[in-house]
């Protein structure tokens, strides 16, 4: 499993204070009202940075580090991602799981065979979609609900699934 995760990814500048408009990739972007500090994935490295202030526009946040104060300071940090220790991710509701922890899971049909490998997830407004990439690159798309996806072992590296009707006709 992953030690860092994603919540959110800095798309541009915001000001010449050294403020960065972020792009929140997590559930509830008023979490960053709680965080103190976020690690930035510079490419290289971790950086570990303090939030000094959080603001909200549109579907933004624009968050203001204590190490920044000017936009030269912040500008190299376009397209760059923002993450959070495991110990200061959200708690999760039991049958919810990571995006992170699930990408890379086998997918195996309650018949037992295997489908293929977890390789993204969609989130879409009724319910997440998942896509399983079969041994030939084929894509299958699944709904995230109770009566297809079974069972998700993280341990096992496992995702049991039903296919519903329909789901894998062309």
């Amino acid at each position: 499993m992953e030690d860092f995760l994603q919540v959110g990814v800095i798309t541009a500048t915001h000001g010449i204070r050294g403020e960065v408009k972020v792009f929140p990739t997590t559930d509830d972007p008023e979490r960053f009202l709680d965080l103190e500090t976020v690690y930035l994935d510079t490419g290289r490295e971790k950086k570990l940075l303090t939030i000094s202030s959080v603001k909200f526009f549109k579907q933004f946040v624009i968050l203001k580090f204590k190490e920044f104060d000017n936009i030269n300071d912040v500008e190299p940090f376009r397209k760059k991602c923002l993450l959070v220790t495991r110990d200061q991710a959200v708690p999760l509701e039991e049958d919810e799981y990571f995006i992170a922890d699930l990408i890379g899971l086998r997918v195996i049909t309650d018949e037992d065979k295997v489908l293929g490998e977890l390789t993204d997830v969609l989130e879409t407004g009724a319910n997440d979609v998942y896509q399983v990439t079969d041994e030939n690159g084929k894509e299958i798309l699944l709904p995230a609900i109770k009566d297809c996806i079974l069972s998700v072992d993280l341990e096992k590296g496992e995702m049991k699934v039903h296919i519903l009707e329909g789901l894998l006709d062309l």
